[in-house]
């Protein structure tokens, strides 16, 4: 079950990343400017957001096999129609289609763990899962590089698309589907009878109007609003950063060619994986010693804002920029837990729809930040090498410190108040 959701994960990272290997050579070939470029990759975001909170019920609903192998194969159409694009306007539709395709990745990893493990566990398996998809982000740095000049871009989201095919068919025929809490025999941790601790009760059977009704409820939590932006702003600098602007800013500032930028992307995706294990396996840790849930997302929050000041100081040595982007993908990779702590603040069964209520703040947040990182770069004149002046991302960078030190400070807040 773990291995082929975090598969589709996988896709999920891929698809989002990829831009800021092609998008300079998008930026080139098709004559794209900053705001083109953001727009292009802010897009996919704006679709994978407005999917969620539908996203949500169909998960609770259907479970994560069924949802999750049709928006792979979803997915594989976006990357197909990307390749045969002509042009900017066929772009943004397939980046759209990409958006609705890869909208359930982590959110069908959460679903389905916590429909079939201890809560306990749960952090420490999505941790896992989570470095697995985050491996997707590796395809799209040297790999694609290395395949750019004997394919091209359209060659490069032709083998996406055949890779997209391959992991719906590993779902369709690997994964279970999600246990019956209303069935006489049901089995697995978070399902047993009435009675035994943890348990589900059998209720009345479930109606899209009743789901619907419940959604309203969650987004109309005061604990929801108090914890879940704040959450969303975790994971919103991966998103953001080596979704696009993580690239282009090694070539800006760090004066990087595309082999040297790739291989430290490369080397952020590796930092990704370790990040998540270490985030998830601590959380665990953290919950069994009777910490509050959110302890490890505050201290990474805390750890992000001060690694943009250091990028904010335009470092050039390579050494330098490598231990800076190293240490903001490793503490940025702690999103998930943010999740897990958040889910866990809700009965079992809505975790689908919390999970995506939360997820459309991360993805409406990185589609705002993303696309305003582009502004502010076309504010000041292109340099001699057609790309964007340093202290332009020093702005952009303040930006995003400014929202996650807030995050932090609202998460501590609500701790101190026992939320």
């Amino acid at each position: 079950m773990t291995f082929p959701l975090a598969a589709a994960n996988f896709m999920n990272q891929a698809a989002r990343t990829v831009m800021a290997i092609v998008g300079p050579v998008l930026a080139v070939e098709l004559g794209l400017s900053a705001v083109e470029l953001g727009v292009l990759a802010a897009c996919l975001f704006a679709a994978y957001a407005a999917t969620q909170l539908p996203l949500g019920v169909a998960l609770d609903a259907f479970g994560a096999r069924r949802v999750q192998t049709a928006l792979m194969l979803l997915a594989a159409a976006g990357f197909a129609v990307f390749a045969l694009s002509p042009g900017f306007a066929g772009l943004v539709a397939a980046r759209i289609l990409l958006g609705i395709g890869i909208s359930a990745g982590l959110m069908a990893v959460i679903k389905a763990h916590t429909d079939w493990f201890d809560r306990g566990r749960v952090a420490r398996v999505t941790g896992i899962a989570s470095a697995i998809g985050a491996l997707g982000s590796t395809l799209t740095t040297s790999p694609v590089q290395a395949m750019l000049p004997a394919l091209g871009w359209r060659g490069v989201f032709w083998v996406l698309c055949l890779l997209a095919l391959g992991v719906a068919t590993w779902i369709f025929l690997s994964v279970p589907d999600k246990p019956d809490v209303r069935g006489p025999n049901v089995t697995g941790p978070n399902v047993t009878g009435p009675g035994i601790p943890g348990a589900r009760v059998p209720g009345p059977a479930r109606t899209l109007r009743g789901d619907i009704a419940l959604s309203g409820r969650i987004l109309a939590s005061g604990t929801f609003w108090r914890l879940g932006p704040a959450v969303a702003t975790l994971s919103m600098f991966n998103f953001v950063y080596l979704g696009l602007w993580a690239g282009p800013w090694l070539r800006d500032v760090a004066g990087m060619d595309g082999p040297a930028r790739a291989g430290v992307l490369l080397l952020y995706t590796f930092a990704m994986v370790a990040g998540s294990v270490l985030a998830g396996s601590a959380a665990s840790r953290a919950q069994a010693a009777g910490l509050p849930p959110f302890v490890v997302p505050i201290v990474c929050l805390a750890g992000l804002v001060l690694l943009q000041a250091g990028l904010m100081l335009q470092p050039s040595r390579p050494s330098l920029v490598l231990v800076l982007w190293l240490a903001i993908a490793a503490f940025g990779a702690a999103g998930p837990v943010g999740y897990v702590a958040m889910c866990q603040m809700f009965p079992p069964e809505q975790t689908g729809r919390v999970s995506t209520a939360v997820n459309t703040l991360t993805l409406g947040l990185a589609f705002l930040v993303q696309a305003a990182i582009g502004w502010i770069l076309d504010l000041w004149p292109r340099t001699a090498s057609d790309g964007w002046d340093p202290a332009g991302y020093s702005w952009a960078l303040a930006l995003t410190a400014a929202l996650q030190a807030l995050a932090a400070l609202a998460m501590a807040a609500a701790r101190r108040r026992g939320r």
